[in-house]
Order: C-alpha cells, then structure tokens, then sequence
C-alpha cells in the first residue's frame, strides 16, 4: 500500500506511523528522517537544506520533494510506504501526485488523523523533556515521574522545551490550519481519505487505522 498520514501537531503520527509502517511490511518514510539523512551523508539536497536552514529560512518546496523521491525510488518502497509529514502543503502534494503519475503508480489511501485542538494542546504543552537525556520524556498528567520535576532513569532535571509551550502549540496548529489541512480536502477530492478518531490507547488507534485502510482498499 502507498499511504500518506495526515494530522496536526500531536495527534501521534509518528508513533501511529511506526506500527503502521511494520503492520503493513512498507518503509516509513518521515520529512524528519529525511532531513537528517540527507545532511549527515552530506547529499546535494543535504547540503541545499543545511544552507536554508542555517539562515533560519524555510527550506523550499522542490529540495523536500527532491528527497521524497530519492526515497521512494529505493528498492524498499517498490512496494509501497507510508509517508509521514510529506506532503506538507497542496503544491507537495500536487508535486508528489506528478512524481507517483510518472511511474505509473497512485496512492491507496489518505489516513487522517482527528484530534480536537484542546487535546492537541494539552498533549504537547503536558510534555516534559529531561535536560541531561532528551529521549526521556514525561507528561504531567499521562506519564508523571515518580518524584515532580525529577527524571526517573537519571536524575535530570525536566523541563518544557520552548516548542511545547502553550503559545508555541498554538501558532504551530495555525500553519497546520494554514498549509497542511487543505491537502485533505484536495485528497478527498480524490477519494482517497479516511478519517480517524486519534483519541485513545496507541493500540486502539492502531487497530481503528488498519480497518480504515483496509476498507478503503476492498
């Protein structure tokens, strides 16, 4: 299947997209994993990328959709993937469309993610990061430490991260709003969405996505 998985800020895409991505034996394919692959194999587009973003500028529509089809022209994806934070806004996925065209090839599915914007909010601004390992995360109401304040695996003191203050949440759900929700209608055009409820156990949500996709193949 070639899928791509939509949805803001902290509905769990990156999570949903693993189990996904292993569930359905295709690649996972994240905009993330992109960037830090190209730049640490110091690729043209690696380099093209390092440049935008070392100005503190946005890097532009054709380097991203340059990386997504390297990617996708590897012997692992020949079968399908899942696409996690590509396409991004309505010319990617116009530009993506061209690329799947060329090759004679479509999509089998549009997987939106569905959270209400409180959730998102109190998912994200809940966080807390550990200042001596950023991979030992916490929240204050899902995933407490077991002494406030204190990280449970080193003693780090936790703390919000600057992109997980209310405010900041706020304006990233803006430019979702903004840039990234019109690709669902323009997909729904298509036929190719389903909707999903992100709300729930990891597992649940798993098991919700995997009937969607398969209705939306039969």
């Amino acid at each position: 299947m070639r899928i791509v998985l939509v949805g803001p800020p902290g509905a769990g895409k990156g999570t949903q997209a693993a189990y996904l991505a292993k569930n359905l034996s295709i690649p996972h394919i994240s905009t993330g994993d992109l960037f830090r692959a190209n730049i640490s194999q110091g690729t043209p587009l690696g380099k093209q990328a390092q440049e935008f973003m070392k100005a503190g500028e946005l890097v532009p529509d054709e380097v991203t959709v340059g990386m997504a089809k390297d990617r996708m022209s590897q012997a692992d994806a020949a079968e399908g993937f899942l696409l996690d934070g590509f396409p991004r806004n309505l010319d990617q996925a116009k530009a993506l469309d061209e690329i799947l065209a060329a090759q004679d090839i479509t999509l089998d599915g549009v997987l939106d993610l569905e959270v209400p914007e409180d959730e998102v909010v109190k998912r994200i601004a809940g966080r807390r990061t550990c200042r001596s390992n950023s991979a030992h995360t916490y929240h204050v109401e899902y995933k407490k430490p077991k002494t406030d304040g204190v990280c449970d695996e080193c003693g780090g003191e936790l703390y919000q991260r600057e992109d997980d203050r209310e405010e900041t949440v706020r304006k990233r759900l803006e430019v979702y709003h903004r840039e990234t929700e019109p690709i669902i209608d323009y997909y729904r055009g298509q036929g190719l969405v389903v909707t999903i409820s992100a709300l729930g156990k990891v597992a649940e949500v798993t098991e919700r996505a995997m009937a969607a996709l398969d209705r939306q193949a039969a």
